[in-house]
């Protein structure tokens, strides 16, 4: 079977790359073709087009790449038509995705599926209807989505969550922490980790603070910063020359929380990911105008929380510094929580628990790639 996929960023072309390795284990025949990245690539097939052509985030870097965009748009329209796959298969990245699945739909008649569904319960809910007249089966990765798009009478499948898999798969799993430090000529204190985002502008925006509220700390910690993938290491000499105690490691990021004693950490999968390794954590987000942020935040957005954690637990269980609440005293206070009262530490880890048990098991690129497969016309 030929399958063609459309992916926008990091995260995506990960899950995708899984997805396809467990595609493969179905389907020996299995031809991909792809918007993608290099993950994709090393599962064979062609690439097409590079995601780090097509990220572009926020409304001022959309408006000024607007004619690369329909570009891309076009090339990928063309593409798929001319590969005629059986099946299309969409990776999050709704404002691209969306018009491929219309068009692929509406003009090729070829199955839509899409595999980790946009965050359309939080802001434009409208999106749904799309999803229902474009997108033949929607693969959700986390368990409240069944419920949002139930509202909607859209039945759509939780196949679990990658980030499970991920955490369950990882190199290093039995490291300990003698062997950690001694692999990367660290200290021998606890760690304090610092995960400041994914992109330029996230990483400028919080790691500023991030550093200052920590440096009350550095006579019992160290503090180490798990490099973002793609992001030029030399970008981080910033802010190592500016703190000279502070240590960037890159491709070592569940390496650096197994062995860390509390985090910071944007929004976004990595507070998944920090409390799937058990790392009491608080959420710090930068954001331009704080107030207007907050405010819009109460009364346009329709979701109480903006990390995962909480919304997959549906309460606070990591706090939330962002907007309005985004200081450097704010993150220092959480932090000393974290790290010197044990039942406040605790507590959090409970309801880790809890939120593992609501994301179930690994095995979610297994049993997307099942649906997408047993779902193709014979």
């Amino acid at each position: 079977m030929k399958y063609y996929l459309v992916v926008g960023e990091a995260s995506g072309d990960l899950h995708a790359s899984n997805l396809m390795q467990s595609l493969k284990a179905l389907d020996k025949e299995a031809d991909f073709r792809f918007f993608g990245g290099d993950l994709m690539l090393s599962k064979g097939g062609t690439l097409v087009k590079h995601y780090r052509d097509m990220a572009y985030m926020g409304i001022m870097p959309v408006l000024l790449h607007a004619r690369t965009i329909l570009r891309n748009l076009d090339l990928c329209k063309q593409d798929i038509a001319a590969y005629a796959p059986d099946v299309v298969i969409l990776v999050d990245y709704p404002g691209f995705n969306l018009k491929v699945a219309k068009y692929v739909k509406s003009k090729l008649h070829i199955p839509v599926h899409y595999y980790i569904s946009p965050k359309v319960w939080a802001w434009k809910e409208y999106r749904v209807k799309s999803f229902k007249k474009y997108v033949d089966e929607m693969l959700c990765i986390l368990p409240f989505e069944v419920a949002f798009f139930k509202k909607h009478a859209y039945a759509v499948h939780y196949v679990g969550n990658p980030t499970v898999d991920a955490i369950t798969n990882r190199d290093f799993k039995e490291e300990s922490f003698d062997a950690f430090v001694h692999a990367h000529q660290l200290e021998d204190k606890p760690i304090i980790a610092l995960l400041a985002g994914s992109r330029k502008q996230e990483i400028a925006n919080n790691m500023p603070a991030m550093l200052e509220a920590v440096k009350g700390f550095t006579e019992g910690y160290q503090i180490v910063v798990a490099g973002a993938p793609g992001i030029d290491p030399r970008f981080y000499k910033q802010y190592e020359q500016a703190f000279p105690p502070v240590r960037v490691l890159f491709d070592r990021t569940y390496r650096i929380l197994a062995q860390a004693d509390a985090a910071l950490v944007t929004s976004g999968t990595a507070t998944l990911e920090t409390a799937l390794l058990n790392v009491p954590q608080v959420v710090c987000y930068r954001t331009p105008m704080p107030q207007l942020t907050w405010w819009g935040f109460k009364h346009i957005l329709h979701t109480p929380f903006i990390s995962l954690v909480n919304l997959v637990c549906g309460k606070e269980v990591v706090k939330e510094l962002f907007a309005k609440l985004f200081t450097v005293d704010n993150i220092r206070t959480e932090l000393k929580q974290l790290l010197h009262v044990q039942s406040y530490r605790q507590n959090m880890l409970d309801n880790y628990e809890e939120m593992q048990q609501q994301l179930g098991e690994s095995g979610a690129s297994d049993r997307a790639a099942a649906i997408i497969y047993h779902r193709l016309p014979s």
